[in-house]
């Protein structure tokens, strides 16, 4: 496996310059994640504190008709996953108000592999590398290390695009559980259709438990490291399930903005069900979760962020590999 994720991730450095911002390089980022969370050798630089999963994924009906691809056959599709919370802190608090995270490395029949990597914010922080880039960096601690607020309302002033996931952080409260959260795709990809149509679509993976949040008692008394025990105690009752849920976009729906959410009426359909049976051990650690990993009948819209995805975790990738 790990020669194999290693094989990716070169592969991803290996993307055409055109494919790459102009300005914000993948190394940028990597050491904007070690300014903001300190220096955390041989740990991913984002979504460093984080709980490996395994599971299976059985496309619906409604799948197997409609969708080429062969994750969509309707057999079981062994999974990969890892719940996380967002940034390059290990230690950071379960109570945090930020994102939390799930990637998942589906392992087909025929030997070959698809990744997705979603966010419990249904936006992504900026809309471009640039704007993310600028974001970062105006995060980072001063002396007395903490951020200077005045110094980030300034730059979302100038930067519309680096509001909406904040406000939606601020107006809704961390999840209870990684079982009790939807994460979203965030960006747009193309799925071939059996007829050899080419659907535009977003997806998220709902949960079967519910949505739940912790209220305000809790986020103050909230243990620092209660969401990988709350999975294990809710694994203990019977297998975790998540819907796949695609939506269709229309023609002027963004395919390179994914600070921006297409509107709430577009159509969805349920393509089957994640269901999660165990978590721990070290099985999800090897695994570069890169995006742009896709499997046939998958193709990637034109994101900037989701292409500047792949050659920053290729470096940390590696970096973590060599214990940097």
């Amino acid at each position: 496996m790990l020669r194999s994720s290693l094989a990716v991730a070169l592969a991803a450095l290996a993307l055409p310059l055109a494919a790459q911002t102009p300005s914000a390089s993948p190394y940028d980022f990597i050491d904007a994640f070690r300014a903001l969370s300190g220096e955390h050798k041989g740990i991913r630089k984002g979504h460093a504190k984080g709980v490996c999963a395994q599971g299976e994924f059985v496309a619906s009906e409604a799948a197997r008709t409609r969708l080429a691809s062969p994750l969509f056959t309707g057999q079981g599709i062994p999974a990969q996953l890892r719940f996380s919370m967002a940034g390059g802190n290990p230690r950071v608090p379960d109570s945090t108000r930020s994102p939390r995270g799930l990637a998942v490395r589906f392992e087909l029949p025929d030997g070959s592999v698809h990744h997705l990597a979603m966010l419990s914010t249904p936006v992504f922080g900026a809309k471009d590398p640039d704007s993310f880039l600028g974001l970062l960096r105006a995060q980072r601690p001063g002396p007395d290390g903490k951020p200077d607020a005045q110094r980030i309302a300034a730059y979302r002033e100038a930067h519309p695009d680096t509001r909406p996931q904040a406000e939606w952080l601020a107006s809704n409260p961390p999840p209870w559980s990684y079982a009790t959260a939807t994460y979203h795709g965030l960006h747009t990809f193309y799925v071939q259709g059996r007829e050899g149509e080419r659907l535009k679509v977003r997806w998220y993976l709902q949960p079967q438990d519910g949505e739940k949040g912790l209220d305000a008692a809790e986020m103050a008394s909230a243990p620092a490291d209660f969401l990988a025990q709350r999975l294990e105690e809710r694994l203990r009752q019977g297998p975790v399930g998540f819907d796949w849920i695609m939506v269709l976009g229309e023609p002027e729906d963004t395919d390179d903005d994914p600070s921006r959410q297409w509107p709430a009426s577009r159509a969805v359909f349920k393509a089957g069900t994640l269901r999660i049976s165990q978590a721990g051990g070290e099985a999800c650690t090897p695994i570069n979760f890169d995006p742009n990993v896709l499997s046939a009948g998958f193709s990637a819209g034109a994101d900037p962020i989701l292409r500047m995805r792949s050659p920053a975790y290729a470096i940390s990738f590696g970096q973590r590999l060599s214990g940097q």
